[in-house]
């Protein structure tokens, strides 16, 4: 599967840089912006509701929340919290969700809440545009307004918790990465000051802040049952911790040939579960040439154990440089983007390619987002083993999915072999009269 045009599920009036999937709710929600530069290029955070509409995804804009001059270039959720990477601190919003009955086509809210922004689809096979804040008509059947539709039945409104200083780089601070842990207690930044900042969440107090590496943190991530941090650096360094403590530096190409210390860093970490093992634990890493040659060497992704960190697996996984990496919530697959706007899916036992779109988005993919498989998005996913969300800088949000594999029924695999054994007692007994 290589060069073909990806429908997209949804465009944005400014650079897309990071996408989430609520679990409770099934809201995609996705941000970006221009920043500070006065360019009139908005900033914001979208919120989005997903249909699966005659085997079509499509996307309906709920809410638009405008976030001043700051750009919201990463983020995490935890239940109804966003935190959003903005700037050098960490910003904290909630969303909340409630039935509507206003029977408006359009509306705006003032105050804390940001903009309500008309809902507006964008379905997977149409070539439909938009930009600004105009209402786009359309529903199921064709006919009809969305935006009466959606207002009537779910409004959403975000209101601001406050923030927390995520970086101090006294030139130019910037959050690089945001984690909140899996029991929703901590919550992690990385900035280009090299620090990594933990606080106990939702006090919000001041738990951890130690440097990690020289340069700035690519990226982050805390095991499941947050004994282990692991951290990625332009450094060449992936480390992991314990609490503020360094255990180990990990090194993938001990045994790969032609591969010296600084040809490659490591790119992004990201803990996986191991399907059908409670107890296993696995780390994925991504690899990228530190250097780009005209004749560009291949990127790598490296499968580690997740409690004693040894290599398990590395395969080459194209010569595109990779940009971001995502874990499906089973562990069962794992998603790339790459610089060139490619979007592939690997299977993680293997870490053999399933599926690959080449130049899928016009420039570099800034996040992925797998669906998850429970809640309200398994009815969204459809007849599909594993659906992608990526977003770029051309301001697109896509869908990439993989079809159910079918399988042959066990009770068909047993009638074809008792029919291979005839057959073969058939040809002897043919070939060599009196055999039977």
């Amino acid at each position: 599967m290589g060069k073909r045009k990806v429908p997209d599920l949804y465009r944005a009036p400014f650079p897309l840089y990071t996408v989430k999937v609520d679990r409770k709710s099934g809201l995609v929600i996705t941000a970006g912006g221009g920043g500070a530069s006065k360019t009139g290029i908005k900033n914001g955070v979208h919120f989005l509701g997903l249909e699966l509409l005659g085997g079509q995804h499509s996307a309906t804009l709920l809410h638009s929340c405008d976030t001043d001059t700051r750009a919201t270039m990463n983020m995490a959720l935890a239940d109804e919290v966003i935190a959003a990477g903005q700037d050098g601190n960490c910003s904290l919003m909630r969303f909340h969700q409630r039935a509507s009955k206003d029977e408006r086509k359009t509306g705006t809210k003032d105050g804390t809440s940001g903009e309500q922004g008309s809902a507006r689809r964008r379905g997977g096979g149409r070539g439909q545009d938009w930009s600004g804040d105009k209402t786009g008509a359309g529903d199921k059947t064709g006919a009809g307004d969305v935006s009466e539709m959606k207002n009537e039945t779910l409004q959403i409104t975000v209101e601001q918790l406050g923030s927390v200083q995520s970086d101090s780089n006294p030139q130019d601070p910037l959050q690089k990465c945001v984690r909140f842990s899996a029991d929703l207690k901590l919550l992690l930044a990385g900035g280009t000051d090299g620090h990594i900042r933990v606080w106990e969440y939702p006090d919000l107090k001041e738990k951890y802040d130690f440097k990690a590496h020289e340069g700035e943190i690519e990226d982050l991530d805390i095991s499941p049952d947050n004994k282990h941090l692991v951290t990625v650096g332009r450094d060449f360094a992936c480390s992991v911790w314990c609490g503020d403590q360094l255990v180990m530096g990990l090194c993938w190409h001990d045994n790969i040939p032609n591969i010296t210390e600084k040809m490659y860093r490591y790119q992004s970490c990201r803990f996986g579960r191991v399907p059908d093992q409670k107890d296993a634990l696995r780390l994925f890493t991504v690899q990228i040439p530190h250097k780009r040659d005209r004749r560009p060497p291949p990127c790598y992704l490296t499968k580690w154990d997740g409690q004693v960190f040894l290599p398990l697996l590395t395969k080459p996984c194209g010569n595109e440089v990779i940009s971001c990496l995502d874990v499906s919530e089973s562990g069962t697959f794992l998603g790339l983007g790459t610089v060139t706007g490619s979007v592939a899916i690997h299977i993680a036992f293997s870490l053999q390619r399933l599926y690959y779109v080449q130049e899928s988005h016009g420039i570099v993919v800034t996040d992925l987002a797998f669906l998850p498989e429970s809640g309200k998005s398994q009815a969204v996913k459809g007849d599909n083993e594993v659906a992608l969300l990526s977003v770029a800088v051309d301001s697109r949000c896509q869908m990439h999915t993989v079809p159910n594999r079918r399988s042959f029924p066990l009770w068909m695999v047993l009638f074809l072999c008792a029919f291979m054994v005839v057959g073969v007692l058939l040809l002897l007994q043919h070939l060599f009269p009196g055999f039977i």
